[in-house]
């Protein structure tokens, strides 16, 4: 039997694409309201889900570790509101699921709309073991239990299921600006650290923060403090630190950002988990002209994960500056496949069509950009975009 468990608060906009998703995944959907004051509750008993009320207990970890009391399942499977199960990935999670040895899945959960970092790592499908808690304040986790339940009782494995399992949309900058998510996090990472100065994981996601609020000063004596409290074998957590340590110093001091993203590079981290090391360092590359290093690492990342539009985008860009027409257009299409709805992707094929002297092929793809734009209610670029293109190709239906 699997089980459903989730803790949620004014969540009536998403939770229904949530559950849906997990729907006859699931024997049972257990959801902790923790004070909704909009239709949460009514749609969670919609949907077939049985809800409780808990008052908020002021962090996620208690709130988490109550509604892991109240299912009934042998595995159990924790989503928040802003993710979704994908569909591909039942049959082969329901194969692992019978592994009679496997004590917990990790699951790689796609970034939607993320800049940075497409895809993470989270144990969030395990086995309903009395030991398996949730702790620390802010994202929160099962893996402190997990660890120590290992060295207790060994003959347990981590399994892991490598395509997309997952898809998270909270990180999109809309939903993340229109809610006070960003603000509980810092007053939780900043509490950390001032009862343990230096702890490797709340310097990275404070460091990410200020990174995002357009701070660098305040970023990096935070990494270079956190790096300095990171074990060698802390891979995630020490990809994390130079990451955002890249990001901090890319534009004051980009050899330094190029060394550290290399670094990163080198940990020994599943390939879709170093994206974001990889996408950054190309489009650096990129900018310092170092072409022919910038082409390598881009279809290096491409190679990583195909499926990923940006890659081809990135690669597409540092392909035409090199001068290398087919191979530009090649990964534009690939983007533009990935992802029909980005108009940048079709402003670029037609660039680069325009180039190798298709008129056809440049006056379609700058159409499609500019109708994007519209319905995107993008409208002054949709104009800009038609007069530069107009200047160049006859624009109006043949």
């Amino acid at each position: 039997m699997l089980s459903l468990s989730m803790i949620v608060r004014d969540e009536a906009e998403q939770l229904e694409e949530c559950l849906a998703s997990v729907a006859g995944f699931v024997d049972e959907m257990v959801v902790v309201d923790t004070g909704s004051t909009d239709a949460t509750c009514a749609i969670a008993a919609r949907c077939g889900a049985t809800v409780h009320q808990l008052a908020w207990p002021g962090d996620f970890a208690p709130a988490r570790n109550r509604a892991l009391e109240l299912v009934h399942g042998d595995w159990v499977l924790v989503l928040d509101a802003d993710e979704r199960l994908c569909t591909e990935a039942r049959d082969p999670l329901r194969r692992l699921m019978t592994d009679p040895d496997l004590l917990l899945i990790n699951l790689l959960r796609r970034e939607e709309g993320a800049s940075q970092a497409p895809y993470s790592n989270v144990s969030r499908l395990f086995r309903r073991h009395p030991a398996i808690r949730w702790s620390r304040p802010y994202h929160s986790m099962v893996d402190d239990s997990v660890v120590a339940l290992l060295q207790r009782e060994p003959h347990w494995r981590i399994g892991q299921y490598g395509e997309a399992a997952l898809i998270h949309h909270g990180y999109r900058p809309e939903l993340l600006a229109a809610s006070t998510k960003a603000q509980r996090l810092r007053e939780a990472m900043e509490s950390e650290l001032h009862q343990r100065p230096g702890a490797p994981y709340a310097s990275a996601k404070l460091a990410g923060l200020e990174l995002a609020e357009g701070r660098p000063d305040r970023a990096i004596p935070l990494l270079h403090t956190g790096l300095s409290h990171c074990p060698s074998d802390a891979h995630p957590e020490r990809f994390e630190l130079l990451l955002h340590l890249a990001m901090a110093e890319a534009e004051d001091h980009p050899d330094r950002a190029v060394a550290h993203y290399r670094e990163a590079l080198a940990l020994p981290l599943e390939r879709r988990l170093s994206l974001a090391a990889g996408l950054n360092l190309a489009g650096l590359l990129l900018r310092l002209q170092r072409l022919d290093e910038a082409a390598t690492v881009a279809e290096q990342t491409c190679a990583w994960a195909p499926e990923l539009a940006l890659a081809w985008f990135n690669l597409g860009l540092i392909q035409r500056q090199r001068g290398a027409l087919p191979a530009a257009i090649t990964a534009y299409r690939q983007a533009v496949a990935l992802d029909p709805q980005r108009p940048e992707s079709h402003q670029n094929l037609g660039a680069a069509l325009l180039l190798a002297g298709d008129i056809v092929g440049a006056r379609q793809g700058f159409r499609e950009a500019i109708d994007l734009l519209q319905g995107q209610n993008r409208a002054d670029e949709a104009r800009a975009l038609a007069q530069r293109a107009g200047d160049l190709v006859n624009l109006s239906p043949p």
